[in-house]
């Protein structure tokens, strides 16, 4: 005889749906609110640290007189938070060009080519010496040596052998 099989019961999973929706809802609630309290926390940090001057210029230094803004761009509070979100981006950018300088080192060990560690050099090298040196990095890495070392090796094989009168 076959052993006895069951089918899973249709309502299995069903309420742990609402859930695992709640659990993903509350974690994005937590991350959005440490991120606002990071940043709000940093900009009254940094406002700190410097003063914004020109708070008492004279209204004669405005043809309509004091404009809407001013007061808050006179704000430290406002001026840190400008300063954290400049330094942000910076940092962001920095990150992403080594991320761009690092495509030749992960294609290389994508490929498992024997040439990452020459292709990682290569790469440092055009970071801080020369951009061609990255560019040397990038045919290395994406090159198919396999279909080189064989074209290579056609053309030499070609080149040795005499070649063919033409009959007319």
């Amino acid at each position: 005889m076959s052993p006895k099989t069951t089918l899973p019961s249709p309502y299995k999973g069903t309420d742990t749906k609402p859930l695992r929706i709640a659990k993903t809802l509350l974690s994005y609630v937590i991350k959005w609110s440490i991120a606002a309290m990071v940043l709000i926390g940093a900009s009254a940090m940094l406002s700190k640290l410097g003063t914004v001057h020109g708070k008492d210029l004279p209204e004669e230094y405005f043809s309509n007189g004091y404009p809407a803004i001013l007061t808050l761009l006179d704000s430290e509070v406002f001026m840190g938070f400008i300063f954290f979100v400049t330094v942000a981006i910076l940092i962001y950018v920095v990150y992403l060009m080594w991320q761009l300088h690092e495509v030749a080192v992960h294609q290389a060990a994508k490929m498992s080519s024997a040439h990452t560690q020459i292709v990682f050099a290569l790469s440092l090298c055009g970071l801080f010496i020369d951009k061609a040196w990255w560019v040397l990095a990038i045919i290395i890495a994406f090159a198919r040596w396999d279909v080189l070392a064989t074209e290579i090796s056609n053309i030499i094989r070609n080149g040795r052998q005499p070649a063919k009168n033409i009959e007319e």
